[in-house]
């Protein structure tokens, strides 16, 4: 990723521009290299028709139990021998029934299979069976401000704006955009006034409103109010409150994407995008097996559906009920019967995430050596951005289910297909939290200081069941630090010690618990008068293991770093 930024301002406004450009380099969906690579040396039809076909006559004509069975025909599709000249079972598996290591299907490390892999990844069409990300997306921001305090004294009034353009290139890689780029624009203007009230303008009033447009969404305005009141004879108390409203935008992935990542696919929300992303399903097709005999038969003989983003958000059940479904015929109940277990799911296009926000806090420096910082701020979601898993049936209406069963007999039959989309949680989500700071001055210059943070969210789990909160935040977190500016001559440290409880993460690639950590970091800074700079030498996570903050991302080692400023 690169940021150029251009930048023209005064003390009274501000012009900026500047352009985020991405580059996905050698990365590659490895779940779909996997199933590809596979692919590469029989495709999956070939080998499920050499499995059944072992498993059928190990059973019926050689008599082997359903375990050993199992064993004979993954043998038998892995080793590419034709079931029709069987080899003994001795040959075939170890004594203790696990199947024989010189498989001809290509294994890591062979040749074969790094040239099967090879040309996998270097494959950006998902079609042709590529893995590849393609991505050279690009960001164009601009905005301005202007400051009215030279030209109006009862109040210092400010006026702004912003325009941004997201380009979407990822050539069908990534996002839904394989016959050319995708574009579009959002816009805000804004305007805010300050004004001191009472003796030794001890309160403080900030207003400000802003209207943003985005091209695919309604414009929105969002007012926000702030209060501080200096107390004390050196106005050294400062209790402030504020009352805030927001919004979230979908990002281009929650409106463009369109990504087979194997099991399941994510499909943006954007209304364009829905017949935009499209896959044929069936016939084996990108690893998903054959359909059934009696969709084939529901379907007058076609072995391949072309499903699309529409069927995904208006022709699809709740996966938690499609999982209650597949229980209940596992238990011997007849599809008609486990059919009250499905429920359709309502999926509405994505829109903006609105928030209101509540805050109150203190702060002040007493004794001209502790000084205490407290807040508190208490959230309201509406619309929440989410995430929902839907099965669709490639062929049935899901609204018809009780006048005609098509779906049901898809469904039953696995000739369904799992996607993951983007909407809004139809539940109100609440967030709460607070903090607490303290530092202080001790033993002449050294500084020590303390904070404490606790964050938490509910949410109505039984008005969503397939809400997704993705908090991906600690409950609670510490960070403590010991420094000296002036330890001696031209040269300070500074210490801090981090830590957070273990917490859940919610995400599209996985889900888990990011253990408890503890992160010690530390600088050295000294002073070159004469140069006019300061020379500065540091690390982070000194002396500790690796850790994670997300799940599936790489662990987090040590970090060195090194920084000549020079301040002419």
């Amino acid at each position: 990723m690169n940021q150029n930024k251009i930048e023209v301002k005064s003390n009274n406004f501000f012009v900026r521009g500047y352009m985020v450009t991405e580059d996905a380099g050698n990365s590659y969906n490895m779940t779909f290299a996997g199933l590809k690579v596979n692919e590469e040396w029989k495709s999956n039809a070939n080998w499920f028709t050499d499995y059944a076909r072992a498993f059928q006559l190990s059973s019926a004509v050689l008599g082997f139990n359903p375990s050993n069975a199992s064993a004979y025909a993954r043998n038998f599709a892995d080793y590419n021998i034709s079931p029709l000249l069987p080899l003994p079972l001795s040959n075939i598996l170890n004594p203790d029934g696990s199947s024989q290591p010189n498989s001809p299907r290509f294994l890591p490390g062979t040749a074969d299979y790094n040239n099967a892999l090879a040309k996998v990844i270097g494959n950006s069409n998902p079609i042709t069976g590529g893995a590849k990300f393609e991505d050279q997306s690009r960001i164009y921001h601009s905005d301005a401000n202007y400051n009215f305090k030279e030209k109006i004294k009862f109040a210092e009034i400010q006026l702004g704006g912003s325009l941004r353009q997201y380009e979407m290139n990822s050539n069908g890689s990534i996002f839904t955009d394989r016959d050319g780029k995708i574009t579009y624009n959002e816009f805000g203007v804004y305007t805010q006034l300050t004004k001191k009230f009472l003796k030794e303008d001890r309160l403080k009033f900030t207003g400000s409103v802003r209207y943003d447009k985005s091209q695919n969404f309604e414009g929105f305005i969002s007012p926000r109010i702030s209060f501080v009141y200096s107390a004390g004879a050196n106005k050294r108390h400062n209790i402030r409150a504020s009352y805030q409203t927001g919004f979230r935008n979908p990002t281009t992935q929650d409106q463009y994407i369109g990504l087979d990542v194997g099991p399941y696919a994510l499909i943006g929300s954007a209304p364009d995008n829905l017949e935009r992303y499209s896959e044929i399903r069936g016939d084996n097709f990108n690893g998903s097996g054959e359909i059934s005999a009696a969709g084939q038969e529901i379907l007058n003989g076609a072995t391949q559906v072309t499903m699309t983003g529409t069927q995904a958000y208006e022709n699809s059940f709740t996966k938690e009920s499609v999982i209650a479904f597949d229980n209940a015929i596992s238990s011997g109940q007849s599809p008609a019967i486990a059919a009250t277990n499905l429920q359709v799911a309502s999926i509405g296009l994505v829109k903006p995430e609105r928030v209101q926000a509540f805050e109150i806090g203190y702060r002040s420096v007493i004794n001209n050596d502790l000084s205490i910082d407290i807040n508190g701020y208490y959230n309201l979601y509406n619309d929440f951005l989410n995430q929902a898993r839907v099965f669709a049936p490639y062929y049935g209406d899901v609204d018809q289910i009780s006048t005609n069963p098509n779906a049901i007999t898809a469904i039953a039959n696995k000739d369904r297909r799992e996607y993951n989309v983007y909407t809004n949680s139809q539940t109100q989500v609440t967030s709460v939290g607070f903090g607490i700071g303290l530092g202080k001055k001790v033993y002449k210059n050294f500084e020590v200081s303390v904070n404490y943070n606790f964050a938490d969210f509910e949410f109505d789990q039984e008005k969503d069941p397939s809400f997704i909160a993705g908090f991906n935040t600690p409950k609670h977190r510490i960070k403590g630090s010991l420094g000296n500016d002036k330890l001696f001559k031209n040269f300070g440290f500074n210490t801090n010690v981090r830590w957070n409880k273990e917490y859940l993460w919610e995400s599209n690639f996985g889900d888990g618990m990011v253990p408890e950590n503890t992160v010690f970091d530390a600088q050295i800074n000294y002073a070159i008068p004469v140069l006019k700079s300061v020379l500065k030498v540091g690390g982070n996570n000194i002396f500790g293991k690796d850790y994670i903050q997300v799940i599936g991302a790489g662990a987090i080692g040590q970090i060195w770093y090194a920084s000549w400023t020079i301040n002419p």
